[in-house]
């Protein structure tokens, strides 16, 4: 049997002594944050994921993705906006349901005008008690993702995003019919490699990594 509580402490140690890329420029720039909740259930490491409700003009409307957004100028810090935020989009108290352990690389992303660039901060927080979710009209609905169905690479397709007349291939995941690409999926593989959990690989990578 998995030892998941044992799986909890290593990656908190890890993330203790992680050092994430942090934009020297974040300060003076548009600035957002979101927040990687994990639960234990079941054995596994779980990470809930909400898919964006569809709202015209925006370019991640429908996605897959995690609570959070950019930051108001009330929020002291953006883990404060990641908190405000996931109260407000799945009703999740975070201070009081469980707390941060650690952060992620800060990433460059584009505003709705896709002229202005927007740094994303990612937190990782750890439940301590079971949480009900109730989401607001800004997401469609919310998901638990395994930590090991990620960590099974046989589990990864690959996607085409249509840039202009350009068709980029991607990788992603199906995750009970849901779609995980892109930022979320890149803040995903950040945790993945931080946890040091090992890699399931397709047959004919095996070998390859340890």
């Amino acid at each position: 049997m998995i030892d998941v509580h044992g799986e909890m402490h290593a990656l908190m140690q890890r993330l203790k002594a992680y050092r994430p890329k942090r934009f020297w420029w974040r300060h003076w720039a548009q600035r957002s944050a979101v927040a990687l909740i994990l639960r234990e259930r079941n054995s596994r490491l779980e990470v809930l994921m909400i898919k964006r409700a569809e709202r015209e003009g925006d370019p991640w409307s429908g996605h897959m993705a995690f609570p959070g957004g950019r930051m108001d100028p009330g929020d002291r810090t953006s883990r404060s906006a990641a908190e405000r935020e996931t109260l407000e989009e799945v009703g999740i108290y975070l201070e009081k349901a469980g707390h941060c352990i650690g952060r992620l690389s800060d990433i460059l992303a584009r505003r709705h005008s896709r002229r202005k660039i927007m740094s994303v901060s990612p937190y990782v927080y750890r439940l301590h008690i079971p949480v009900g979710i109730d989401f607001n009209h800004e997401v469609a609905e919310t998901v638990w993702v395994p930590l090991d169905f990620l960590c099974d690479y046989r589990n990864r397709e690959t996607m085409y995003f249509q840039r202009n007349w350009l068709k980029v291939p991607l990788p992603c995941y199906y995750y009970e019919g849901r779609q995980i690409w892109g930022m979320s999926l890149q803040m995903l593989d950040e945790l993945i490699g931080v946890s040091g959990f090992p890699l399931q690989l397709p047959e004919k990578h095996s070998g390859i990594v340890k």
